[in-house]
């Protein structure tokens, strides 16, 4: 025999019903959205949550059971995926749009010593202008913003009388924009 279940599942609605049902059997969606709203729909018709761990490929009967709880309380939006830990964002869009500003402006060649941006030298001169919230900032970070961005780093040198060329509507700054 099972223990009494502390807080079992509230009824359903017709939505969340229909809902959880298509999400069942959702080949497009996460593995984890879709095993959330089998177990969901498990305990809805009365099995035990270590049956519907099961049901939906899992162990843990304790899961389910917190499953079910914030679900009670938030309904389908508990079927999301929260933050699974990693790293924190230090860079927000502000210090990211930076970035991006700095790129597009053609390196001083007194200054930086170069007539393109490479990762490195990018790193050294917003570390050198851009002051203490960029004290830190690593060329992974740096090639992250460029990439989310579609910037790739072109192949070879690109000679200072270039980069003011226009090439199929893009600027070559040391970076290459894809449209």
């Amino acid at each position: 025999m099972t223990r009494r279940q502390k807080s079992p599942l509230r009824p359903l609605t017709a939505e969340e019903h229909q809902e959880l049902e298509r999400l069942s059997r959702a080949l497009s969606e996460s593995a984890t959205q879709v095993a959330r709203a089998k177990v969901l729909l498990a305990v809805s018709q009365g099995q035990s949550y270590t049956a519907a761990a099961r049901t939906a490929g899992r162990r843990s009967g304790d899961a389910v059971s917190q499953l079910v709880e914030r679900f009670n309380e938030i309904g389908l939006a508990a079927l999301a995926l929260r933050f699974g830990g990693g790293a924190t964002v230090v860079y927000q869009s502000e210090q990211r749009q930076h970035i991006l500003e700095t790129v597009k402006q053609l390196p001083n060649l007194a200054q930086t010593g170069t007539a393109t941006w490479s990762l490195s030298t990018l790193q050294r001169y917003l570390r050198s202008q851009a002051g203490e919230e960029f004290a830190n900032v690593s060329t992974y970070t740096i090639w992250q913003v460029l990439h989310q961005a579609d910037y790739t780093a072109l192949l070879g040198l690109i000679a200072h009388a270039e980069m003011s060329k226009v090439v199929a509507g893009q600027r070559f700054l040391g970076f290459h924009c894809t449209p």
